[in-house]
């Protein structure tokens, strides 16, 4: 499955680290943002990735990136929210 959403070409994941090798290749960094997102506004204390869910992209601003890091920051970001 590829990813068609938009985004795939936010800004925010300019800044986020590369990665070009490992499980992760070539999964929706956006996806693993949101993903991350998700389960830091549930507060999850078991956090499973599952890169294999994540739908391929090499499109925009995602190409490339860690979907780690990205969950990592989505899930900091949902922790943040979750408290407002």
């Amino acid at each position: 499955m590829i990813c068609e959403k938009r985004h795939r070409y936010d800004p925010q994941h300019n800044n986020l680290p590369a990665d070009q090798s490992g499980a992760g290749r070539y999964r929706c960094a956006g996806c693993a943002y949101e993903k991350g997102y998700k389960d830091g506004l549930d507060r999850k204390e078991q956090l499973n990735l599952d890169l294999d869910s994540l739908p391929e992209s090499q499109a925009g601003t995602v190409r490339h990136k860690s979907p780690h890091a990205v969950y990592a920051t989505g899930y900091l970001a949902g922790v943040k929210d979750s408290y407002k």
